[in-house]
């Protein structure tokens, strides 16, 4: 491994370096107020059997990111107490019903993959714990049929059996319950999405569904279409068994992966280039949907439409790129996408009834007076596109993250200069997804919002402080709060640091694995994450170099550090050039002007061939360097092994 060693003094230390180190120190305090307000002393939430298990992702999700600022450089208690924390919920859903052996049951994949994302990034932050392997297998295998109680894939016409499925196997609703079947939504959070279909006679909106007989009626056509079959959001599949390919190198995973896939890239090109939402067990598109390519679960007409099916796309995609190294499959989710794109026209927001209107709060905020601007259509039916909103960011910056091509790049200007809103301003938000700041942050990496970095982690800062008065002042543990309650209170965020340090965007919440261009390791600790006081800025992203500064702020410390060329290896630092110190340094003590001020600097550059995946960087005290790294993206076979 290639040891360079930092000579040149910190003369200005950069606030952005401060920063970071007293928010990662700020997220250290905060998870044990936090978790003395909504746990038990062993861990499990208090919350009664009786009110039930609910969705399993509503008890993982508020602790998804905390092994992500764990390997970032947060508190090793924060690995040890998200550990705990999985145990500790799956223990009380294994009990509460929701659960067997340690996986959701009868899940849709819009939620159990906001389950797994916590398991993948304990993997990825502690891949050696007692048995992290068996679980990545075991989970991995109820998609490859080696459980006899989870049988859930059809390897004949490569479907996933349900758009309900588990470690029970697909799960089909019994006929008994569609004689009592009724879907009607209204008063509730579902109200927003109107109808699961358009074609049943006699109900036009949602409000039809008051009327007990439409709301029977369309119970049993739900029943009917959604019993069987496979949808896109099993897409998100594709992520459980990548997690069991990094962690064991068992090619039968890269298999299955790239076999899925391709079944659902084969069908979205016969299909004009659009994922069809809806396969029988036969095989055909349409085959319980009255012959129509949507109207599937979790598919292109309720509830989410676009939201939730670009988010499983880019999973798979992402995932079969990093098993092959083959950048077609990107072209997947940006067919997807672009058709999408070119449907949208500059509208007034006014006249759109949103159905996450919450999502773009800020932007319509920053828009002022203005009313107008760029809207895409999330959904389709019977009539054609409807539901018209923003594109999120978080679609256009993740497939750029991973292709680095000029055309993506170019899209996202193109949207960019059609919305009514500065892309340069950091929005003050905390979402479920812990992601939504990607315009700012391609903003800075193009050179044009110098600012982000500070911006950022006070809002970062700022907004850990206000879950944590929240939290003070919340009266409603221990009664049946909202199933989401302590999700709103997580205090973590690791976004700003993932962006900032890693160089990558936050992963896509429903399943996504973490891609970035770096990743460090403290070869003092010999554990993941940044060595205490060391700060880091990746200043510059492109398809073959990086750009990175790293800063010791300690005044009295040697720090010894790794870098990684990816999250998990798979990209290869070709050389490495840099500023070495030509002027002495500190000076000498004695003399008024000797020592009153600091010598004159002076620099020279320097260039190493690395030719490997990691690179070892000596900081002393008080020093350091910037590293212009020429970067070969996807060159090897991607793992979760560690430098040592």
């Amino acid at each position: 491994m290639i040891h360079i060693f930092a000579d040149v003094p910190v003369t200005s230390p950069p606030s952005w370096a401060v920063w970071e180190r007293r928010l990662l120190e700020s997220m250290n305090q905060s998870v044990d107020p936090f978790l003395s307000h909504f746990t038990r002393e062993d861990g499990e939430f208090i919350w009664e059997d009786e009110w039930g298990g609910g969705s399993p992702d509503d008890f993982y999700e508020p602790f998804f990111n905390w092994p992500l600022v764990y390997l970032i450089g947060g508190g090793d208690h924060l690995l040890t107490l998200a550990n705990r924390q999985w145990e500790a919920i799956t223990k009380q859903l294994t009990r509460l019903g929701t659960v067997y052996k340690e996986y959701g049951i009868k899940e849709d994949q819009m939620h159990q993959s906001e389950s797994d994302v916590f398991f993948y990034h304990l993997c990825l932050a502690d891949p050696n714990a007692a048995k992290r392997r068996q679980r990545a297998q075991r989970f991995a295998g109820f998609y490859l049929n080696e459980d006899p109680d989870a049988i859930n894939y059809d390897p004949i016409h490569k479907i996933v059996l349900s758009g309900l499925n588990g470690s029970k196997g697909p799960y089909y609703a019994p006929e008994s319950e569609r004689k009592k079947a009724k879907y009607s939504p209204l008063g509730s959070s579902m109200e927003r999405y109107s109808l699961p279909f358009f074609d049943l006679p006699g109900i036009f909106s949602v409000q039809d569904l008051s009327d007990p007989e439409k709301a029977s009626a369309m119970g049993k056509a739900l029943f009917d279409r959604w019993r069987r079959g496979d949808t896109p959001t099993n897409l998100s599949i594709t992520s459980l068994v990548t997690n069991a390919f990094l962690i064991t190198g068992e090619e039968k995973y890269r298999d299955w992966v790239v076999e899925y896939t391709d079944a659902w890239v084969t069908r979205a090109k016969q299909n004009h280039g659009l994922l069809p939402d809806n396969i029988g067990h036969s095989g055909q598109v349409g085959e319980y949907c009255n012959g129509k390519w949507y109207g599937g679960r979790y598919g292109w007409t309720f509830p989410h439409g676009f939201l939730t099916l670009q988010k499983a796309t880019l999973d798979a995609a992402a995932n079969a790129y990093l098993l092959t190294q083959d950048v077609e499959y990107l072209e997947f989710p940006r067919r997807q996408m672009n058709y999408i794109l070119e449907l949208g026209e500059i509208k007034d927001i006014r006249q759109y009834d949103m159905s996450v209107s919450e999502r773009w709060d800020c932007q319509f905020a920053a828009m002022g007076d203005q009313h107008k601007t760029f809207l895409v259509p999330y959904r389709y039916g019977d009539a054609g596109w409807f539901d018209w909103q923003p594109i999120s960011p978080v679609y256009l910056v993740n497939l750029w993250n991973l292709s680095m091509l000029e055309e993506d790049w170019k899209t996202i200007e193109k949207v960019r200069q059609s919305e009514a809103f500065e892309w340069n301003q950091v929005f003050a938000f905390h979402n479920k997804e812990d992601s939504g700041h990607e315009q700012p942050w391609v903003r800075y990496l193009a050179g044009q919002n110098p600012t982000y970095p500070e911006q950022i982690l006070h809002m970062s800062h700022q907004l850990v402080c206000r879950r944590l008065a929240q939290i003070r002042e919340d009266e409603t543990v221990g009664t049946r709060h909202h199933v989401h309650h302590w999700q709103w209170g997580n205090p973590i965020s690791s976004e700003a640091l993932i962006q900032l340090t890693l160089g990558g965007p936050q992963p896509i919440y429903n399943g996504g694995l973490l891609h970035c261009r770096l990743r460090y390791f403290d070869a003092q600790r010999r554990r993941p994450g940044l060595p205490e006081d060391v700060g880091a800025l990746v200043e510059k992203l492109e398809a073959k170099r990086t750009i990175v500064r790293l800063v010791n702020l300690n005044p009295n410390t040697n720090k010894k550090l790794i870098i990684q060329a990816g999250a998990f290896g798979e990209h290869r630092f070709g050389t490495a050039t840099y500023l070495i110190r030509t002027s002495g340094y500190p000076g000498g003590l004695g003399g008024y002007a000797g020592s009153y001020a600091s010598p004159s600097l002076k620099t020279e550059n320097q260039t190493v061939v690395v030719n490997d995946i990691h690179l070892s960087i000596e900081l002393p005290p008080g020093m350091e360097i910037s590293l212009d790294l020429t970067t070969e993206r996807y060159a090897n076979s991607p793992s979760y092994t560690e430098p040592w």
